[in-house]
Formats: C-alpha cells, sequence, structure tokens
C-alpha cells in the first residue's frame, strides 16, 4: 500500500513542544548540514532514488520507478541530518520535514547493505553525531517497567486498531507458495498467527499436563492455546494493560483454572516448568541482561523440559554496533533493548548456563508480510487513531516504526528464528 501526497503537498503536522522537544526543534548546524547534503547527493547517485524537492523539482535524473524522498522542507531535512544522523532523519519524518509516495520503497533501498552508504575513509565521522544509549533506560529490575509501559501500555485499543482479532504482536507464519513465498492476506493472519503459536507450542512439546511458564504474555492468545491443549501456564508480563485483558480473556474462554497472568519481572519468577516459551521477549531484555535471562530460564527448567524462544535476529557484526548505538527506535519507540544475534544467544546461553541450541528455523520473509498488513490497517484507520487522542507526530512516528521494521525483514537485515534450547543439547 502506498501514501501518495501530490507533489506541491507541505505537511505540517502541530508539534507539541513539552511531548516532542527534539522534533518541535530545529537544530542550527550549518557545517554538518553540508556534509549532509553531500551524502544525500552520493546516495541518491549509488541507490538510483529520486529526491524531490518542493514545487516537485528534481536536482538530478533518477532511473524510471525508482524510490522516492520528497523533501518539504529541505534545510530543516538537512540540519536535522547533519546533526543527528538516523535519529535526525526519523525526527525529521516525524515533523513532516520529508515523505514519500512508497515509504517501505524508499526505506527498502536505504537499508540494503547500509555499510556503504558513507565513503570508506569517513566511518570515523560517526562518532561526531553517534550516541551510546541512556544508563536510565538500561532494562534493570528498576527500569524495565518503565520501558514496557512507554510502548505496550500505549492502549489497549490502539493495538487493536492494527493487529487481528488474536491480538498477537509479532510475526506470523504464513501458508506458502511453490517458490516459499509466504502467501498473506489479511483474513489469513488469525490462522497464520494460530499457525506460528501451534509450532512454537510443538517445538516445546506441551500438552495435557504441561507446567509452562511464559516469558511476556501479549495479550493472551499463546496461554490461551496452551490451555487449551490442557497444560498449567503461568504467564509474565510487566505491562498493566496487557495484564488486565489477557486475564478478561482467558476468563472469557473458560481457562482461568489452567493458565494465570502475574504482572512479574522474569528474574523473579519462582517455581520449576516442564517448558518455557517467550515470543520476541528476548529484544526488551538488554544485551547486559542476557545472561541474567537464560539463567532464569535454566535455573526454572525442569529435568528433560524444554526451551522454545521466537526471537528477532540480526547478524553478529551488525548487532555488536548497534549494542552501542542510541538508535532512533530505542529512542521513540522500544526503549532499552537490543536484538540480538543467533550467536549471541547461543554463546550465552553456553557460556552462563547448561541450556545448548539443538534447532533453528529462520522465516524473516514472513515478518515483512505481517508488518505489511498491520501497516496498511494502520494507516487506513489514522481517524481512529487520532480519536483516541494521539496527535499527528505520533501517528508518524509509528508509521515509520512499521515501514522501517518491514524494510529490515524485506532486504534481509534482519530475521525471525524459532529456537529450540534443551540442556546439554538433549532432545530426547
Amino acid at each position: 500500500m502506498t501514501t501518495t501526497l501530490p507533489p506541491t503537498a507541505t505537511p505540517t503536522p502541530p508539534v507539541d513542544p513539552t511531548r516532542w522537544p527534539d522534533v518541535a526543534r530545529v537544530p542550527h548546524a550549518p557545517l554538518r548540514a553540508a556534509v549532509a547534503a553531500r551524502l544525500l547527493r552520493r546516495v541518491a547517485s549509488r541507490r538510483g532514488l529520486r529526491v524531490e524537492l518542493p514545487g516537485g523539482r528534481t536536482p538530478r535524473p533518477a532511473p524510471p520507478g525508482a524510490p522516492v524522498l520528497r523533501l518539504h522542507r529541505p534545510r530543516a531535512f538537512l540540519h536535522r541530518v547533519g546533526a543527528g544522523g538516523l535519529i535526525g532523519f526519523g525526527e525529521s519524518y516525524q515533523a513532516g520535514d520529508w515523505d514519500s509516495p512508497d515509504l517501505v520503497a524508499l526505506l527498502t533501498g536505504l537499508a540494503a547493505a547500509p555499510q556503504t552508504l558513507v565513503p570508506a575513509g569517513t566511518q570515523w565521522l560517526r562518532r561526531l553525531y553517534v550516541q551510546k544509549p541512556p544508563d536510565d533506560e538500561l532494562s534493570t529490575p528498576g527500569n524495565a517497567r518503565r520501558n514496557i509501559h512507554r510502548h505496550y501500555d500505549l492502549s489497549n485499543d490502539l493495538f487493536a486498531l492494527f493487529l487481528d482479532p488474536t491480538m498477537t504482536y509479532s510475526s506470523a507464519l504464513f501458508p506458502t507458495g511453490r517458490g516459499h513465498e509466504p502467501l498473506a492476506t489479511r483474513d489469513g493472519l488469525p490462522a497464520a498467527q494460530h499457525r506460528k503459536i501451534d509450532r512454537l507450542l510443538d517445538l516445546a512439546r506441551v500438552g495435557p499436563g504441561t507446567r509452562l511458564l511464559e516469558i511476556g504474555t501479549g495479550w493472551g492468545e499463546l496461554a490461551l492455546r496452551a490451555a487449551a491443549r490442557g497444560a498449567r501456564v503461568v504467564s509474565l508480563t510487566l505491562s498493566g494493560e496487557q495484564l488486565a485483558l489477557a486475564r478478561r480473556r482467558i476468563a472469557d474462554a473458560g481457562h482461568a483454572d489452567r493458565a494465570q497472568v502475574r504482572l512479574c519481572d522474569y528474574r523473579a519468577v519462582e517455581g520449576r516448568y516442564d517448558a518455557v516459551v517467550s515470543v520476541e521477549m528476548i529484544e526488551a531484555v538488554g544485551r547486559p541482561f542476557w545472561p541474567d535471562y537464560f539463567a532464569t530460564l535454566d535455573r526454572v527448567l525442569a529435568p528433560g523440559g524444554r526451551v522454545a524462544l521466537q526471537a528477532i535476529t540480526m547478524s553478529h557484526d551488525r548487532m555488536l554496533a548497534a549494542s552501542r548505538t542510541y538508535t532512533w527506535i530505542l529512542k521513540y519507540v522500544f526503549p532499552g533493548g537490543l536484538i540480538p544475534s543467533l550467536r549471541a544467544i547461543e554463546e550465552t546461553a553456553t557460556r552462563h548456563t547448561r541450556l545448548r541450541t539443538v534447532r533453528s528455523d529462520a522465516y524473516g520473509p514472513h515478518y515483512a508480510e505481517t508488518l505489511r498488513l498491520w501497516r496498511e490497517r494502520f494507516t487506513e484507520r489514522s481517524p481512529q487513531v487520532a480519536a483516541l487522542g494521539f496527535d499527528e507526530v505520533f501517528r508518524r512516528t509509528w508509521e515509520l516504526y512499521l515501514a522501517y521494521s518491514e524494510a529490515g525483514f524485506r532486504t534481509g537485515y534482519l530475521d525471525v528464528q524459532q529456537i529450540l534450547l534443551t540442556r546439554d543439547g538433549v532432545t530426547a
């Protein structure tokens, strides 16, 4: 789905400086803006992008069908990017300085081989504008609840606008075509989410009588399906909004006697469980706390038990670079987190626990399609988003977040894995 704007359109969303101080403020950085202008020309030439200035003017020709970067306020765009790098690029979109008729196509073009965007020999310039993640966003026991609150407690009604009726906020697993491409449709999304959940429960061998721990409740769909299998489920969350809705959904389904949801940090959980599952939770843990996370899994797992994780992953070298970088996503969407690599998961488990990776199955293209369906629904329902009290800057923030994430999976920069771990690699 694309959003078409006339070349002369100049969106000017109202920016509340108390809520969005760095979006409302345009930095003054003339020298860095000049560097950003040169970089923009290089990127447009190397990636075949079409840059449009106000009035539809184009500084240089571009190939037919080229992704379009439409600058409404070029000066603000260049000063933001020059002063803040990729954070400035995102804030410029939030402010309405630029747009694109096909945001995903533009971001996909930029996300492919990102290391080649900056000329060789100038990588040292990165130190001038890249910030380190702030200490007050590290996912310590004291900070984790606040970090989760900033995203998952925004509004259950907001998430219901773009998620499917299962309220599942993680990658679906679609049927595939002859070329193994995901066959994703809006009507098929609930079944695809159930297929993903069932595959993970099968991986953990969850069945009648299984004592199951779920770390990261979401809105309760996995706990519901596990309880329907006859498992005894304890599910942990730090989100008050998710806690309330998950409990209500479980009670309405008649499974309150087999599934309980607790407001509890994973580090504080007690008991022994035959299986542990966790869906896209490790990304919020933060690299300093990965040893604690895996030590918890090992501590609560009963003899012969199995751990089944679903995790977004990236390559190891990119993960190492990202671990030292404060990104736009961390600042505005997911504070305190880091997407791991599969190697980091394996090494952390090996160094700190008796758990070993037995198998991993990747299906990144399915996440790209899941995000496409979410993004289309979110865009279509922008009036309802506004009716919930979210302003235009918030809408643009989430539009960019969903498109940016989709582009990451389409280029292979990101992947998603279902991972099975057992003690010492024993599968029986």
